[in-house]
């Protein structure tokens, strides 16, 4: 790999690695930084905490050694164990039918170790807004945005609805380099209403549904809309649909913009590797509890996983693989990959240096593609 990986910390002097918590700033944080700050974001920036399920899920184990698997990405042969060692890769975590089939913690990290989502937390408010849909709180989702949110109403949002800003595909223009610290999603402020009257002064670059173009600010604007509907916050919401229900064993926390106010819905939601896991056996169940009971609307996942009309590769926040997987991914090499025929669930936490290059996602899909062949293949 191109870049240099990011160092062992012990987690007990993270506090003397810590960078600036001003958002417009962790994109650029030194890999030191990452490593302690991923792990603690919760003690960075307010945050709300959202408690362990009282019932968590069994996880069962029948581990087999993966590390040895190759794959070929560009040319280049390398292993699991290369991937992850040149990587900076601080955790993953292979299921096949619910069961942990491997386990590989790094960087000092372990199984009770919180991990920074990044752009997963995306997914997982889709996921919210299919509940939301299920209880009432949204009747449908091709009503307009400016329907709970009328501060935009004179805006290029006005003709945007809730489907389209799911799929990124609101029309209204902006710039997500993350390199370009003049670029809009460096330069936006994240309160919830300071946000909005940053988005309402942006203009049309198309007509909502026919132009993908991804918007971190959106997803965030799905997570105030999915507020306003459901009356309540975002923390409290996913508690009382998946996180004790589903049975996730460790606390996670939401990053609040700012306090006492809204969560960032695009990030940052801080979870340890197995409750990503379980978030996706959750999807994999197509919304359904182990006892089958259904807690997204009927056919969500099916509706969420299709693909968009204006990007065949993305969905309902979630990024789709045209062969039935689909992903839920962050920024700097975090995921979950969902195989829905194999039964395979696979989930990473990472912290490489570039936040989002074409290289490093090609090389992690070849990772996950090359993990769940494995499998298929072992059967």
């Amino acid at each position: 790999m191109s870049h240099a990986a990011a160092p062992y910390i012990d987690p007990a002097t993270d506090a003397e690695h810590w960078g600036p918590a001003d958002p417009s700033k962790t994109l650029f944080w030194t890999p030191a930084q990452q490593v302690a700050g991923y792990r603690n974001m919760e003690k960075l920036s307010p945050a709300r905490r959202i408690p362990a399920s009282t019932t968590p899920s069994a996880l069962p184990e029948a581990l087999v050694d993966l590390s040895g698997v190759r794959f070929v990405h560009d040319g280049v042969e390398m292993t699991v164990e290369q991937y992850c060692a040149e990587g900076s890769v601080a955790g993953l975590i292979v299921l096949q039918n619910g069961t942990v089939v491997y386990e590989r913690y790094g960087l000092g990290n372990d199984q009770s170790t919180r991990w920074a989502s990044w752009s997963v937390a995306k997914s997982i408010t889709s996921l919210l807004v299919g509940a939301a849909v299920r209880d009432g709180y949204i009747e449908r989702v091709d009503e307009k945005v400016v329907d709970y949110l009328p501060r935009l109403r004179e805006s290029a949002y006005a003709g945007a609805t809730i489907r389209n800003v799911l799929h990124m595909a609101s029309g209204v223009a902006w710039n997500e380099d993350y390199v370009d610290p003049q670029s809009d999603v460096n330069r936006a402020p994240w309160g919830t209403l300071s946000l909005q009257r940053f988005l309402r002064d942006k203009g049309a670059a198309a007509r909502p549904g026919t132009v993908f173009n991804y918007n971190t600010a959106e997803s965030n604007l799905v997570g105030t809309l999915l507020r306003a509907a459901i009356g309540n916050n975002l923390s409290t919401y996913l508690y009382e649909k998946i996180w004790q229900p589903v049975g996730m064993e460790t606390d996670a926390y939401w990053t609040l913009t700012e306090p006492g106010g809204g969560e960032f819905g695009g990030c940052c939601l801080s979870i340890t590797l197995r409750d990503y896991a379980r978030i996706g056996l959750f999807a994999l169940r197509e919304g359904r509890l182990e006892d089958g009971t259904l807690v997204l609307a009927e056919g969500w996942m099916r509706d969420a996983t299709q693909p968009s009309p204006a990007a065949p590769e993305y969905g309902y926040l979630w990024w789709l693989r045209g062969d039935g997987s689909y992903r839920a991914s962050g920024v700097f090499g975090q995921g979950i990959s969902i195989h829905p025929q194999e039964g395979i669930v696979i989930a990473l936490n990472s912290a490489r240096s570039n936040a989002s290059t074409p290289e490093d996602s090609a090389r992690q899909e070849a990772l996950f593609t090359a993990l769940a062949n494995a499998l298929v293949g072992a059967e």
